[in-house]
């Protein structure tokens, strides 16, 4: 069947059936039940999922998992961790998961066991890794006191989550690690004033080695140390991770400071790799290898674990649930701890790059929602900002809140009330707040009752907001890699319903081509009278 007749399948039309049966009853009514959270949650180990605060029942969730096997969910898993072209426009395996698997399993890429070439790359970069923090590697000028990553999308956004995320697992010692993107070249300009350039490394990290934003911001950095140590310096203060051994070449990166890649590792899945080098030198490779076994946890529990139980599949469902059938607009990701503040940006990236796709795998245009805006922000910070809009505004989303309960660094007091926060926010979200009961409580506080029931309306929160709350013991490198690693599996179950491709991203290209032309117009010497509109003025106001 093709993928675009999702909606004529039978299963979603069960579920349409359904969403008509429970719009008479309200998510406060259901968390009324006193089991209600022991059948709608699950552990593992020290990572708790809730999911109870979701308009679902029992029936919601046997016609979810109908939906899922009629979609070939269990196939296309195999397919992926089978190491087949599941990026059929691309005609590539997608098999990160080999990155963090142990080094005695065996994972075939069209027929070829790909652990001996894994392992022995994780082993020279956690190598490299362990040089760099213990001064073995140095710079012109003696060991590494700063460590400054160059990369951007998939060789940025995860490694400064995991490296902000888990900076208390790194113990004494070690350099202080950056990160640079942005292709106007603040960031580093501001950065590099507060650096020792005898002192420095530079990890570029780019598959191609020529990303725009990567090279800009690399060549700036070369420029740096050239006028500072000299061209021959070069050699000592820069590593690369590509497959572009010409590129590196030219840039002038020593052939024992080069880590590669596979092009069956998507950058947004890259961190788990020798891109990764920057997250073992901020938080160390032991903690680093804990990171990757966490994630193992996490792929093994994804292929093994009946639907019923399995965190991805049941994520993925229940968030197609609340986009499909009851309309929600946007996802939400509320981490309850400032070290995971970055986390909802390494989302936006995984979820809206990977299943932000209007077309099925044949080429067919959907006729329905695929894809989410994810957005988010950290603990209480997050209420003081939009949570306005989300009590009380108009818009349909869902949420999940994240959370460790014992936080290193952190006061407990300050701890507990952190997690009260997040567990009131999400019941009130659920629960909401009456008419009703504000007339009463207005009226107790001592307000005349034609007066409350002025005031009343004002105060009303709608409630019915679905939410997941993850709880960790600790925010600790096993139990993130287990967390990153189940948004990935996330993600993919979610394509697999909508029958799209996850792991290509041509929408990310066309911008960045046009954008190339652009640059050459307003690179020209000739005067504006050929530019339009606002290209004119750019034109004039860089060259006043």
């Amino acid at each position: 069947m093709p993928e675009a007749a999702l909606r004529t399948e039978p299963a979603y039309q069960a579920l349409e059936d359904e969403r008509d049966k429970l719009s008479a009853i309200s998510l406060s009514s259901l968390l009324s039940d006193p089991t209600r959270f022991e059948c709608f949650s699950r552990q593992q180990h020290d990572v708790v999922l809730d999911f109870s605060r979701n308009l679902i029942t029992e029936d919601t969730l046997g016609l979810l998992m109908g939906l899922a096997e009629r979609r070939a969910l269990e196939a296309w898993r195999d397919r992926l961790f089978g190491g087949q072209p599941v990026n059929h426009t691309e005609g590539r395996a997608a098999l990160h998961m080999a990155l963090r698997a142990p080094q005695d399993s065996e994972w075939l890429v069209s027929g070829i066991d790909v652990m001996p070439e894994v392992v022995a790359e994780r082993e020279r970069m956690l190598s490299l890794a362990s040089s760099i923090r213990d001064g073995s590697l140095a710079g012109v000028s003696g060991s590494f006191t700063d460590v400054v990553n160059i990369g951007i999308g998939g060789s940025d956004l995860g490694l400064v989550m995991v490296n902000e995320a888990l900076s208390a697992s790194a113990g004494d010692g070690g350099p202080s690690v950056h990160f640079v993107s942005n292709i106007d070249g603040c960031a580093l300009a501001d950065l590099l004033q507060r650096l020792d350039p005898g002192r420095t490394l530079f990890v570029v990290c780019s598959k191609s080695f020529s990303t725009l934003e990567t090279q800009l911001n690399a060549e700036q950095a070369r420029e740096w140390v050239v006028r500072s140590l000299g061209r021959e310096a070069c050699g000592r203060h820069f590593v690369a991770i590509s497959t572009n051994d010409l590129a590196m070449d030219d840039f002038g990166i020593a052939k024992d400071l080069r880590l590669r890649l596979w092009d069956w590792v998507g950058g947004r899945y890259s961190l788990w790799s020798s891109v990764g080098l920057a997250i073992a030198v901020g938080i160390g490779t032991d903690a680093f290898r804990e990171l990757l076994a966490g994630a193992a946890t996490m792929d093994d529990h994804f292929c093994r674990a009946e639907f019923a139980d399995n965190w991805p599949v049941l994520l993925g469902l229940i968030g197609i649930w609340n986009q499909n059938f009851l309309g929600s607009t946007s996802h939400i990701v509320l981490p309850y701890t400032e070290r995971l503040a970055s986390l909802p940006a390494y989302l936006q990236q995984l979820d809206m790059e990977s299943n932000g796709k209007s077309v099925d795998r044949s080429g067919s245009t959907v006729d329905f929602p695929t894809g989410c805006p994810l957005w988010g922000g950290s603990g209480s910070n997050a209420q003081h900002s939009f949570f306005q809009l989300l009590h009380q505004g108009t818009a349909k989303f869902s949420m999940d809140f994240v959370a460790p309960v014992k936080s290193t660094g952190a006061p407990p007091n300050q701890q507990l009330h952190s997690l009260a926060n997040m567990l009131a926010q999400a019941d009130v979200f659920a629960h909401g707040y009456s008419e009703a009961q504000a007339i009463a409580d207005l009226t107790e506080s001592g307000l005349a009752a034609d007066v409350a029931k002025q005031m009343a309306p004002h105060r009303v929160h709608a409630g019915g907001r679905p939410s997941n709350v993850l709880l960790m013991r600790h925010l600790n490198p096993h139990n993130l890699g287990f967390l990153l690693a189940m948004y990935e599996h996330k993600v993919f179950v979610q394509s697999v319903v909508w029958g799209i491709n996850p792991f290509d991203q041509w929408g990310v290209q066309l911008g960045k081509q046009v954008a190339s032309e652009t640059h050459r117009a307003l690179s020209r010497g000739h005067g504006t009278a050929s530019l339009p509109g606002i290209a004119a003025i750019i034109r004039d106001w860089g060259t006043a």
